[in-house]
């Protein structure tokens, strides 16, 4: 909120003056501030006590009770309803240049919002089980929901950067960029915003809609995973709350919190046990992102220079600000820094992550596939119900020799984990489709680009295994992947053949995994002391065999 008495003192200068002068645009001193909310507010008393208010198993008088037979639209339904709106999101109007159904929101990586894929190389395909099988166990891996920015990111740093410049002398902004002049920071850090809840809420709803058929075959209560992470957590907890309802889902299933620390093994974060996944190995993507951000963001920095008075505009503060136009988008439901850029040069940001991506956590990283590695062994325990008995990976021994913690016989398995981690899994599992136009150049877009974030790890990112039996009976015969609402091409995995409906049969499937397990090294690619080849063009996220001394 805009201190009061400032703005009288404002409005009181520009009325002062005389009609004829030209008023250049003044920023205010608060410009760039940090502004937080707590509730309940400072102050606030809070008298009553929960006496006062019981909760609905002590008040009792539900009213009839009756439930319906669960769902199984994924098999049932002739279509599956598709994620295609950010409500309550405020889309932003772009307006010079650009087509009329160009928004933004769809081209921000994975600070954006997840929606259906359309294709991802099967066209004629559907989530919905192919006619004449049925489904026999489902596997989800999603990531959390929209977040504030992580702490210490470039959004922060940029506000600060203009609170400095406004608290001095001379500072103004104009044109395009003068909301800037009584603009403050309102994100957190790191937690869920609302919309990341209501995404996670969804996601559990729909999640139970497609697949809740599939609880009639539970012999137990099943156990979902997440981390420890604040929100991932929440994430969880909202899933779940959508899956089986607020007033039952903390007596319908088991929440496997694994820690994510440096030192803790840990498949939805291996990344605290890679070294390589936290050093100069791990930066090529960034290196990759800004050599690019140079090219694309040149001819906006002069553009958008003279609109600022005071304040020496960088490339890096122009990306902090596209970063912005997310962040608050997912946090307050709108952002002016949205309507700042035009159509190329938000096409030009959508590469800039897939860069990031590709190079740091994608096929291009030596280190990826060490690091999805774990889940991937984790995947063949449950497919063949056996035990992990050779702990070389991420896989925490603990937890998976535990038959409580980690049960191998739940015909629904769900694990939150975090949009890095799920790009090196896909990498991991050998999903080549995504990797198909090769090494990413950082000078231009490619043509017939096959890997984007925006379609791999946004906010909310969802990708489920469905283990079928084709024909229909009583033993699971195939298997096959659904991204984000896209059939995903199995034909990368050794002995997987083309097919239009993105089926594998499952024991060459499971062959397929346990090859890759045997291909990846862990210990090297994770800690070995080694420096990336230039060019990079490595694209099953592992480092050269031929190179290796």
């Amino acid at each position: 909120m805009i201190p009061v008495f400032l703005l009288a003192a404002s409005l009181g200068l520009v009325h002062a003056l005389p009609q004829s002068t030209h008023v250049q645009p003044q920023a205010s001193t608060f410009a760039g501030a940090t502004s937080t909310a707590l509730f309940p507010p400072l102050g606030a008393s809070v008298t009553a006590t929960d006496t006062f208010f019981l909760d609905g198993s002590e008040v009792g008088f539900p009213g009839p009770t009756p439930t319906g037979d669960e769902s199984n639209a994924i098999a049932t339904a002739p279509a599956i309803a598709k994620m295609d709106n950010m409500f309550p999101l405020v889309a932003p109007t772009i307006k010079s240049g650009s087509s009329s159904s160009f928004n933004p929101l769809d081209h921000l990586g994975n600070l954006g919002p997840w929606q259906s894929v359309s294709s991802l190389g099967l066209p004629n395909s559907s989530p919905v089980i192919p006619s004449g099988c049925s489904l026999e166990q489902v596997h989800l891996l999603h990531r959390h929901g929209a977040r504030y920015p992580t702490s210490g990111s470039a959004p922060s740093a940029f506000a600060a950067k203009v609170q400095s410049t406004a608290t001095g002398k001379g500072f103004s902004a104009s044109g395009a960029l003068s909301f800037l002049n009584t603009w403050t920071y309102k994100l957190g850090a790191e937690i869920l915003t609302p919309f990341g809840r209501a995404q996670m809420f969804d996601l559990g709803m729909a999640f139970r809609v497609k697949y809740g058929e599939l609880l009639d075959d539970m012999t137990d209560l099943p156990v979902f995973r997440t981390t420890s992470e604040a929100r991932m957590l929440d994430s969880a907890l909202h899933f779940s709350a959508g899956f089986f309802g607020v007033q039952e889902y903390q007596n319908d299933y088991h929440q496997l919190i694994m820690i994510e620390a440096p030192g803790q093994n840990n498949t939805l974060a291996p990344f605290e046990n890679c070294a390589n996944a936290n050093n100069a190995v791990a930066n090529i993507g960034s290196t990759a992102s800004n050599a690019w951000s140079e090219i694309y963001l040149a001819p906006t920095l002069k553009r958008l220079s003279p609109l600022l008075k005071g304040f020496n505009l960088t490339i890096t503060d122009l990306v902090a600000m596209q970063q912005l136009c997310a962040y608050e988008t997912v946090s307050l439901g709108f952002s002016a820094f949205c309507d700042v850029f035009n159509e190329d040069e938000w096409n030009g940001y959508e590469y800039a992550v897939d860069l990031s991506f590709w190079y740091g956590n994608g096929p291009g990283n030596p280190a990826s596939s060490a690091q999805g590695i774990g889940y991937v062994q984790e995947l063949v325990s449950r497919l063949t119900q056996t035990r992990i008995t050779s702990f070389n990976s991420a896989v925490n021994s603990s937890i998976v020799t535990n038959p409580v913690q980690f049960p191998l016989n739940q015909s629904i398995f769900v694990d939150a984990s975090h949009d890095t981690v799920i790009s090196t899994i896909i990498v991991a599992m050998n999903l080549t489709s995504f990797a198909a136009n090769g090494p990413l150049p950082t000078t231009h877009i490619p043509k017939g680009q096959t890997y984007f974030v925006n379609q791999i790890a946004p906010f909310g990112t969802n990708l489920v295994g469905q283990v079928l039996s084709c024909p229909a009976s009583s033993e699971p015969t195939h298997i096959r992947w659904i991204l984000n609402d896209a059939v995903v091409p199995l034909t990368g995995i050794k002995g997987c053949k083309p097919n239009s409906d993105g089926l594998c049969d499952l024991k060459t499937f499971i062959a397929g995994m346990q090859q890759r397990i045997e291909e990846v090294d862990f210990t090297f690619d994770c800690f070995g002391n080694f420096t990336v080849p230039a060019p990079d063009n490595i694209v099953d996220g592992q480092f050269p065999k031929n190179l290796r001394k």
